[in-house]
């Protein structure tokens, strides 16, 4: 097999899915040197996949088209999981939370996996059209995606803030009292909320410039621009709900479930489902 990106990129598939497993083993059998071993092996999944990101962009200029890889689904894809390896590990090094690993890496997995293994990902280097061609592209993606991996995060920590169960139980028993107090989940759900909010903003501004520079008009209702403003709306519901009306705790996590549903959809659902100019479904 020919060394390309691709390769690379399908290998580092294989590296976070061993690294979500260190995660799991870790908060199962409470092993620090097995967590330990999980962020090493995140870590350099990630610099593998930069390499791989790198490479592509390379490929790219020798092909004559000389762009970001950010242009296509698989391209998109990678850059999801980057970014959401990117987001945990930062909140890794800062609540020193390992256990958090274990729900936050297979999001990374699952993109990197449907990207490198779906029949439906073209992973072939194309040149861009005409409307993709400006530097817009890259901040709109950048910022866009920046957003959804902080909620791919926020969601992790929601799933294990229900599963912890009663806010009565005792701490440190059994497989659940592994997992961050109550506490601590809520206010990093919170924070990483507000991160991932923060940039979705700036996300849809510069889409909107972007657009207008595009095809003359800040913005069309296009079917990803519509529910980009649904899944906006449900953050800006679950922040002003804690802001104004102190919404915390389970409330908070389901609308952080909730809110990465609609990041999916308008994701997937509406590139496969519904036809737009945003649509991946032909690429």
């Amino acid at each position: 097999m020919t060394f390309s990106s691709s390769y690379l990129l399908s290998i580092t598939t294989f590296i976070y899915l061993g690294a979500a497993a260190l995660y799991l083993i870790h908060w199962v059998f409470r092993v620090e040197k097995v967590g330990l071993l999980a962020t090493l092996v995140t870590l350099a999944g990630l610099l593998c996949q930069t390499a791989g990101i790198g490479m592509r962009w390379v490929e790219s200029y020798r092909l004559g088209y000389g762009h970001a890889p950010l242009s296509n689904l698989y391209e998109s894809l990678v850059f999801f999981a980057w970014v959401t390896i990117l987001v945990y590990l930062i909140i890794e090094y800062k609540t020193k939370k390992r256990v958090i690993g274990a729900f936050a890496t297979p999001f990374a997995t699952l993109a990197m996996a449907y990207a490198s293994f779906s029949p439906e990902v073209q992973d072939t280097i194309q040149p861009l059209i005409p409307a993709l061609q400006s530097n817009w592209l890259i901040a709109h993606v950048i910022t866009c995606f920046l957003g959804y991996a902080s909620f791919a995060v926020a969601c992790g920590m929601g799933i294990m803030y229900l599963m912890r169960g009663s806010e009565k139980a005792p701490a440190g028993t059994g497989l659940l009292g592994a997992l961050p107090s109550h506490r601590v989940l809520d206010e990093l759900m919170h924070q990483t909320i507000v991160f991932g909010f923060l940039w979705l903003s700036v996300g849809i501004i510069t889409g909107a410039v972007w657009a207008n520079q595009a095809w003359g008009t800040y913005w069309s209702w296009d079917p990803k621009e519509t529910w980009s403003l649904i899944t906006w709306f449900v953050y800006a519901t679950a922040l002003h709900a804690r802001f104004v009306r102190g919404w915390q705790g389970k409330r908070i996590a389901f609308l952080s479930i909730i809110g990465f549903v609609s990041v999916i959809f308008t994701y997937f659902g509406v590139n496969f489902l519904l036809s737009g100019l945003h649509s991946y479904g032909s690429s």
